[in-house]
């Protein structure tokens, strides 16, 4: 039994692409779950079922939680279900950015803490729909020490999804470079209420994204990742942008539906990060503060 927390569209993706036994959602503080919970998934080949999936019962014990939630909510809503399970349980962390998960890390070092890293789309547009977007791919890696010895098992139990799963040891290189993609097109695509493609032709965005790749340039090497260049992250974000032109971001999704943007674990971050290293960040923290503006009026 493999227990969800946090029902959002990455959640019901997985408990969709799941051995239909396997999964159950983990209801959150001040929930009362009751009948299981039921919703339209329309598959990447076009084909469409209903999905029912029971929440877990508090005599169960799971095998492995996958939590989902926004990476703000994340702590807390492990810490309210952290004493009802065995300290042995895998827990594997699927937030957007950096930050949250070592926070998870550090809160919990004897438990088994993964990360994963996933290129897989998916989007909810309506209360009971959810969207298999674009096939992707998910990497998944230890957090903690006693996660080391359990990473092949936990891979292996993602991949039963038929969803494509790797394991990684260097989890938080994997990490790093999807903070880049996040960090240079969710807030642009936030602030210009625009798909990802329509970013690449803004002068918010062409005013500002050199600065921005010399930022994160900096930050990585001060950070110990691998050099790259400026010019190297902007190819790649430009990419992403142009492949996935017609894509809502997180960022513009929760914008656009009155909640709260992840934003203070992707550019937040770097903001945090240049701040403990001595490093600038005028860019990052113009694009934070910019989006926490929207989410305000």
């Amino acid at each position: 039994m493999i227990a969800i927390l946090g029902a959002g569209a990455m959640g019901r993706l997985w408990a969709a692409s799941l051995p239909a036994d396997d999964p159950v959602f983990i209801a959150r503080p001040g929930q009362s779950p009751g009948t299981p919970l039921s919703y339209n998934f329309l598959a990447l080949d076009g084909s469409e079922r209903t999905v029912t999936v029971p929440w877990l019962a508090p005599s169960q014990v799971p095998e492995l939680v996958l939590v989902t939630t926004k990476a703000g909510d994340t702590l807390t809503a492990l810490e309210a279900i952290a004493e009802s399970l065995p300290p042995t349980v895998p827990i594997v962390l699927f937030q957007n950015g950096l930050g949250s998960q070592q926070q998870v890390a550090a809160r919990w070092p004897e438990r088994p803490v993964l990360a994963a890293s996933t290129t897989e789309g998916a989007n909810r547009p309506s209360s009971d729909r959810v969207v298999h977007a674009g096939a992707g791919a998910t990497w998944l890696g230890p957090m903690t020490a006693p996660a080391n010895a359990i990473l092949a098992e936990c891979t292996t139990a993602l991949a039963s999804s038929g969803l494509t799963v790797h394991a990684e040891s260097d989890i938080l290189g994997r990490l790093w470079q999807k903070l880049v993609i996040n960090a240079g097109i969710n807030p642009f695509t936030a602030l210009l209420d625009c798909p990802n493609g329509d970013i690449l032709h803004a002068d918010l965005f062409l005013n500002h994204i050199d600065g921005l790749c010399e930022e994160i340039a900096t930050l990585m090497e001060a950070a110990g990742q691998p050099r790259q260049t400026p010019a190297t992250l902007r190819e790649r974000i430009e990419t992403i942008a142009r492949n996935t032109a017609r894509n809502t971001s997180s960022m513009r999704s929760d914008v656009q539906n009155g909640r709260a943007t992840e934003v203070d674990y992707i550019n937040g971050f770097l903001v945090r990060l240049g701040q403990s290293k001595g490093i600038a960040t005028p860019v990052n923290q113009m694009l934070a503060e910019r989006v926490h503006q929207l989410s305000l009026n």
